[in-house]
């Protein structure tokens, strides 16, 4: 019995250690709300009126990350959202299912001060704005969002399948590029063009950075789109961010008779405020929707504001938000929505 204890704890130990020196980590998080519908004859809450009360999982994501030493890294990476699909019988299943959202290897020994990822990968195109307008739990940055609020497709995806370089030259000039599919990670390729990538982020102070941003992609042999963007953001006074990203998008079907060209466009500002530290930030934001240049009185303006309130830890908080969206168009009323939300993150 001796002799087996000991073995046993020799075990534990090895194993231990092992963990210990790959640097496992499991992380959880969750996005959940309660949804109340504050006007019932707006443009788009005219038609949600059975949906004025409700409960929601948004989100859930989980990830495994692996550091096998100190410049190899692999991630994977768990998403959960409802998908519509129909079982056996051909009846209606709207499970929450998960989904595949990152799976790589990230290098960091090619050069100084970067990291080379191949797989599939986070994007460029949200990365900076999502990390400092921080509240992805409340609402997805404006490039991200944007087909959600205007029905327009841009050709925008968090993750993608292909292989991206990001660093520092010094600290005052960070870069990435990134070669892609094009389609995002819940499509598989379907053709033979790639979409690439480039970003410049200048720090010409310590809390004040600019970042400029470009891709192009082929969507025909003729065609092909463009996504031009660029972000500023101010951290120079403890406590306070202030956020600003405009971007235009240039569907690149001017060559083609037979699709409509047209370029969208949207700008943000945001900003978040510190009250009480790790325990109650108060954050607003305002962004407005061009979904066709050419058109005039089809825009939407967006205004969210809310509290970011931790009441026991960091991994628990509840985050109540209202949501007012206004149209150029006067035909459409304006509509305004509260949500309670709950982040977990574990």
């Amino acid at each position: 019995m001796r002799t087996k204890k000991i073995a046993l704890t020799v075990a534990l130990w090895i194993l231990g250690e092992v963990a210990l020196s790959a640097q496992q980590t499991f992380n959880t998080t969750i996005y959940y709300d309660y949804t109340y519908n504050l006007t019932n004859d707006g443009y788009k809450t005219l038609s949600q009126k059975d949906l004025n009360n409700r409960f929601n999982f948004r989100r859930a994501y989980f990830t495994f990350e692996n550091k096998t030493s100190d410049v190899l890294k692999f991630r994977f990476r768990y998403d959960a959202d409802y998908v519509t699909a129909l079982d056996a019988k051909g009846n209606k299943d709207d499970k929450l299912r998960p989904f595949l959202k990152h799976l790589y290897v990230d290098y960091a020994g090619l050069f100084p001060n970067s990291s080379l990822k191949i797989g599939m990968i986070e994007t460029l195109t949200f990365k900076i704005a999502e990390d400092r307008w921080s509240y992805r739990s409340v609402a997805k940055t404006l490039t991200d969002n944007y087909k959600d609020v205007t029905g327009k497709d841009i050709k925008a995806s968090s993750a993608d399948v292909g292989a991206s370089l990001t660093g520092s030259l010094m600290k005052e000039i960070r870069y990435g590029f990134m070669v892609m599919n094009g389609a995002g990670y819940a499509h598989p390729e379907a053709d033979k063009f790639k979409k690439f990538a480039g970003q410049l982020q200048l720090v010409p102070l310590a809390g004040l950075s600019l970042v400029g941003y470009i891709d192009s992609e082929k969507q025909t042999p003729t065609g092909k789109a463009y996504t031009y963007k660029l972000d500023g953001y101010f951290e120079m006074i403890q406590g306070l961010t202030l956020g600003g990203e405009w971007f235009t998008y240039d569907n690149g079907n001017n060559k083609n008779a037979d699709l409509s060209h047209y370029n969208v466009s949207g700008y943000s500002v945001f900003g978040r405020v510190v009250g009480v530290r790790d325990k109650l930030n108060f954050f607003a934001r305002y962004d407005r929707y061009n979904p066709n240049t050419t058109l005039s009185n089809d825009e939407t303006n967006l205004v969210i504001a809310g509290v970011d309130w931790a009441p026991v830890h960091s991994s628990f908080k509840l985050q109540p938000n209202i949501w007012y969206y206004n149209y150029s168009d006067s035909a459409k009323k304006a509509d305004t929505a509260f949500n309670l939300t709950f982040y977990f993150s574990f």
